[in-house]
């Protein structure tokens, strides 16, 4: 199980800090995990598993489009 800060899932995802919040807010971005005091992380799996989801819909969005 690995974590990522914040500025790595920015740099992964191509999302801003206030996208990302925006997102979690909207149930639209996997929720961060406490890992101190005022720190926070997400599971890298979290993020991988959204990415592809992303693709996924991007996938399905041009075969209906393109069908």
């Amino acid at each position: 199980m690995k974590f990522m800060r914040l500025q790595e899932v920015k740099d992964r995802t191509g999302l801003s800090k206030s996208a990302i919040y925006k997102k979690i807010k909207d149930s639209e971005f996997p929720m961060s995990v406490p890992i101190g005091s005022r720190t926070v992380a997400w599971l890298e799996s979290d993020i991988n598993d959204w990415l592809e989801w992303r693709v996924q819909v991007r996938d399905r969005a041009a075969k209906g489009f393109f069908s």
